[in-house]
């Protein structure tokens, strides 16, 4: 004949289940106020770490952003600052122009003269341009790129190197972010301020300023044609932004499908658990509350 074990003292069973109801009440009323489901590592050892990798991605993702916004930057900067040179070496042609016609004053001649001298100076300033601290057209070079030298038959001198900077932007995505002013301002075959210097003494002797000035558009010519990297390099760069923009979105959508609360099923369970918890309080309040003293009556 079987028997039946009663135990004779439920309290300690019933406060034990009582402090595992009020744990799971807490936890459903996190989850419930974070909106998420693992708020620490305890709560899904797995999970929290899948949710460790996705959000080192999407912090390199942040990291990679942050750079392509400040390369981007830098780009437009360097995009306009050529434009300013291309409309003061418009000006430079036009100038040259008007010096070779014969009919033109020594006084307006000169006035000629002092204005293409103001062209080479706005060039020289365009040409150090900075941004964030750095100047765009030295190469890798910290220090400002270009000097007044009068021992230079152009009367300016590069102090800036031959070599381009390069910008991670992506897990395999390098980006070059300027080209060096010896390419485009000071090159053997084009070079501006040898141009304007050569147009100026032209104007000056009032000799051989048709040649200065066709020297002159030849450097506008390979400016402008140097300037299309610019122009390339900034949609390759909004486009990659835009890439890694949707790929933070997914990771966001990722992450949140690992770790997010279901709200719906949250506040069932809260509900469930809260409702759990008062019936073990109601069984707490009525076990009786005997004594040793009970039983020596």
């Amino acid at each position: 004949m079987s028997s039946i074990r009663v135990n004779p003292n439920p309290l300690s069973d019933l406060l034990s289940a009582l402090a595992e109801v009020q744990q799971q009440v807490n936890t459903a009323a996190e989850q419930l106020a974070s909106g998420r489901r693992i708020n620490r590592p305890s709560d899904d050892p797995a999970g929290a770490a899948l949710v460790g990798e996705i959000l080192d991605q999407s912090s390199r993702v942040d990291s990679f952003h942050q750079s392509g916004g400040t390369i981007l930057g830098q780009l437009q900067i360097a995009d306009s600052t050529l434009s300013s040179v291309v409309t003061a070496l418009q000006r430079a042609i036009a100038l040259g122009v008007q010096g070779a016609n014969g009919t033109l004053s020594d006084t307006n001649r000169q006035a000629v003269r002092e204005e293409l001298g103001g062209i080479q100076q706005q060039l020289i300033s365009l040409a150090n341009t900075s941004y964030q601290g750095r100047f765009i057209f030295a190469g890798t070079a910290n220090t400002q790129p270009y000097v007044a030298d009068s021992t230079l038959t152009s009367g300016v001198r590069y102090d800036g190197n031959n070599a381009s900077n390069q910008v991670q932007i992506g897990e395999q995505y390098l980006s070059q972010v300027n080209l060096p002013g010896s390419q485009l301002f000071s090159s053997p075959s084009a070079d501006v301020f040898q141009a304007i210097t050569d147009l100026t003494n032209a104007l000056t002797a009032n000799s051989g300023i048709d040649t200065a000035v066709a020297k002159v558009r030849s450097t506008f010519d390979f400016v402008t044609s140097q300037r299309v990297f610019y122009g390339n390099a900034i949609s390759q760069i909004q486009a990659q932004q835009t890439s890694l923009n949707n790929e933070k979105v997914s990771l966001s959508s990722q992450e949140n499908a690992v770790a997010g609360a279901d709200p719906a099923k949250v506040i069932s369970s809260l509900v469930q658990d809260q409702t759990a918890r008062q019936a073990t309080l109601q069984a707490i309040g009525r076990v009786p509350q005997y004594s040793l003293f009970d039983f020596l009556k």
